[in-house]
């Protein structure tokens, strides 16, 4: 009897021990499935720091700051950059959704005042790709100066400059009457004073200065339009004009 009561005992003991193991998957198997799910949203959860600067004129576009950047929100698809947009410029980011490489889709573009004040007037450009959120080179100020500008200015004995600007291999000469830095010595343009992008029939302007002195004192203008290498992928210089400023 002792040894059948043992033997009932043993069987139900492995009978629960068997149902316990198998509640123990379907709860870890359930939790797995439900943890994809909540990681895809639509709109992903904003930071509480978050505070939106800008937007496009249709509303597909929203630029926020956040306390170690911002965050770009395109059609409810969102990514952090670490742009800087300073507080203090007086001028909102421009923001816009168009299309600028020309394959029909639409990309985000921001242009930011990064810094200004006498004389002196910055912006930075930023382009992204609206479907992988990447961002696509735009070639910089400097490298066009470079890559395709020369310049040359001599200070003439009657107190005037001749300023020989040649750009991708075209060269245009200016007369200034009046030297602004006679005690200077300057033998070529500074450029970077003021860096001003905008959007015109959607291409990338840039408009460049150059200038003579510390102040700086601006005598010619360089209008650089950009355009878009689908296999390098990026903006660099496609025309350069160069006009004079007149004193």
């Amino acid at each position: 009897m002792l040894k059948k009561e043992l033997g009932v005992v043993m069987l139900l003991s492995a009978v629960l021990l068997s149902g316990c193991g198998s509640d123990k998957p379907e709860t870890v198997t359930q939790g797995s499935g439900d943890s994809p799910s909540k990681q895809v949203t639509t709109q992903p959860e904003q930071d509480a720091d978050a505070k939106e600067i800008g937007s496009s004129e249709n509303e597909k576009v929203k630029l926020y700051s956040t306390t170690d950047g911002v965050k770009l929100d395109i059609n409810s698809n969102q990514k952090g950059f670490d742009w800087n947009v300073p507080s203090d410029t007086g001028t909102d980011p421009q923001i816009f959704y168009t299309d600028l490489t020309g394959d029909g889709k639409e990309e985000a573009v921001v242009i930011i005042q990064t810094g200004r004040g006498t004389g002196l007037d910055h912006f930075d450009i930023h382009v992204v790709d609206a479907e992988d959120l990447s961002e696509i080179k735009v070639q910089k100020y400097k490298d066009i100066v470079a890559e395709q500008i020369e310049s040359h200015v001599a200070k003439n004995n009657d107190g005037s400059l001749t300023i020989t600007v040649k750009a991708q291999g075209k060269e245009s000469k200016l007369d200034y009457g009046t030297d602004p830095a006679p005690d200077y010595k300057q033998d070529e343009l500074a450029f970077g004073g003021v860096v001003i992008y905008s959007l015109e029939d959607q291409k990338i302007n840039l408009n460049l200065p150059g200038s003579i002195g510390k102040s700086p004192t601006y005598v010619c203008d360089l209008n650089i339009i950009y355009k878009f290498d689908s296999e390098k992928n990026e903006f660099s210089a496609e025309q350069i004009e160069v006009k004079p400023i007149e004193k």
